[in-house]
């Protein structure tokens, strides 16, 4: 009898609570209500054993009953809500809170890489003003480059002209004693002549 009686107790329990053995559940989302009432059985007769926020995610159990879902809320607590307020997906306050955090990532990495593109800029107006230093620098060296070379030149012409000069004075030079010693040797001969 005593078998008999912990059987029947058994089906039961089975049958009221039948999420005792354990089940496969899916993820859910409450709709974006601002709260909604938890029952402790599929009915609004049955008590309110608490409320839970609109947007919360829930495990779904995939029990229905009388137009109630049985769910598992975020503090793991079994309980019933309304099926209308019961979603697979996430609602709108989970996605713009993902899309907060996107655009706060967003806006992240847009600064990191304003930064990035401000010490690029200032790399390059630092290359640019090497640049231009070099590029005065290289303007001076050319512009002593022409001066020297225009030296050289005015050296070299100064130096074939005193070259001419000085071959022309020797030349002269050869020139008058060619003319005048001739003289001077030939008067003596004739005065050595007269003597004898």
């Amino acid at each position: 009898m005593n078998i008999l009686k912990s059987l029947f107790t058994g089906i039961l329990l089975a049958t009221a609570f039948p999420l005792m053995a354990e089940e496969q559940t899916t993820p859910g989302f409450i709709s974006d209500d601002l709260f909604i009432y938890m029952h402790s059985g599929a009915g609004s007769n049955y008590r309110i054993v608490g409320t839970v926020n609109a947007g919360a995610e829930i495990q779904l159990t995939n029990t229905e009953q009388n137009g109630y879902t049985q769910i598992i809320d975020p503090k793991g607590k079994t309980t019933w809500v309304e099926s209308q307020y019961v979603s697979t997906t996430p609602g709108l306050r989970n996605i713009i809170a993902e899309l907060n955090g996107k655009l706060a990532d967003t806006s992240e990495a847009n600064s990191q890489l304003e930064n990035q593109i401000a010490q690029a800029q200032n790399t390059i107006d630092t290359l640019n003003s090497k640049t231009a230093q070099l590029n005065n620098d290289i303007a001076s060296l050319n512009k002593q480059l022409s001066s020297t070379q225009a030296k050289l030149k005015d050296q070299d012409t100064n130096l074939k002209k005193e070259w001419f000069y000085n071959g022309a004075m020797v030349l002269g030079i050869g020139l008058l004693l060619g003319l005048v010693l001739p003289r001077l040797g030939g008067r003596r001969k004739n005065t050595m002549e007269n003597w004898n």
